[in-house]
């Protein structure tokens, strides 16, 4: 299934892309919305699913309607730096033995289409496309790569945002540039763990003003996407509705040689997964 939110922030109707990939079924009838709560509960996800295979689900009407992050009150966002090969080659960082973890404020997540606020005083605001795990049941302490996908509600398309002067020169940790305010896109669907057979055979792929910058695949991570999500459940408790962060390809701006092309207030990004959907955001300044 294809789940999504639309509406104005706030107030997101829950919503079923259709299986003719264009016509939107509205799920507010049958649930409150799609949130943690929704995606550990299996009988509610059962009941979408025979109500859509039955037909009966009202079509939503949602043209000129605004796309919504496609799961609601996030928990926690946890990322993965440096974890596709070509990435860290293009920056000179070593091969990690580990993965990378650092966190972004739930608050960062907004709609795939939602305008993108470069910071104040930022000159390094740079993009990263990224495949989005959506946590479905509760992951503690997990002991192999089979039982940690079993604990993924799915998959949606992810846009880490990140200023690399207050990541990486202005001392400290890494959160100071990735929780600026809207630098964490989401969606425009979740797409349920049975429609993704193989999360490592997924193609990336991001433009900015129209032009290719990343073109990469999920074949590439360093730690595989199920790798991930046991390794993280060592270190911190993931709960239906937390969102994991994969990582990025090659072809970020900070690989990029001097003048490196950062983004700027005007310039529209634009980044897609295979299977997953694609995101457009126009930047503004803060």
């Amino acid at each position: 299934m294809k789940l999504l939110r639309v509406g104005t922030a706030g107030s997101e109707r829950p919503a079923l892309l259709d299986r003719d990939g264009t016509t939107l079924r509205d799920l507010s009838g049958l649930v409150p919305d799609i949130d943690g709560a929704l995606l550990a509960d299996e009988d509610a996800l059962g009941r979408i699913r025979s109500a859509a295979e039955a037909g009966g689900l009202p079509v939503l009407d949602a043209a000129g309607e605004r796309i919504g992050a496609p799961v609601a009150r996030i928990g926690k966002v946890v990322c993965i730096g440096l974890n596709y090969h070509d990435h860290a080659a293009e920056t000179g960082a070593a091969t990690p033995a580990e993965p990378v973890v650092f966190l972004k404020a739930a608050d960062t997540v907004v709609g795939p289409d939602d305008t993108v606020l470069v910071p104040r005083g930022s000159e390094k605001t740079d993009w990263e496309v990224e495949l989005a795990v959506v946590i479905g049941r509760t992951a503690r302490c997990l002991e192999s790569p089979e039982e940690a996908l079993a604990h993924i509600a799915g998959y949606a398309v992810a846009h880490d945002v990140s200023e690399r002067e207050f990541q990486i020169e202005r001392g400290g940790t890494w959160d100071k540039g990735k929780n600026c305010e809207t630098f964490n896109p989401l969606g425009p669907w979740l797409v349920t763990r049975e429609e993704v057979p193989d999360p490592q055979a997924l193609s990336l792929r991001l433009w900015v003003n129209g032009e290719l910058k990343q073109n990469g695949s999920t074949a590439d991570q360093i730690f595989p996407v199920a790798e991930v999500v046991r390794y993280v459940s060592h270190f911190m408790t993931l709960y239906p509705g937390d969102v994991v962060n994969t990582g990025t390809p090659a072809g970020v701006a900070l690989g990029q040689p001097e003048p490196k092309p950062y983004l700027r207030a005007g310039d529209v990004v634009e980044l897609e997964i295979a299977g997953l959907g694609r995101q457009r955001q126009v930047l503004k300044g803060a």
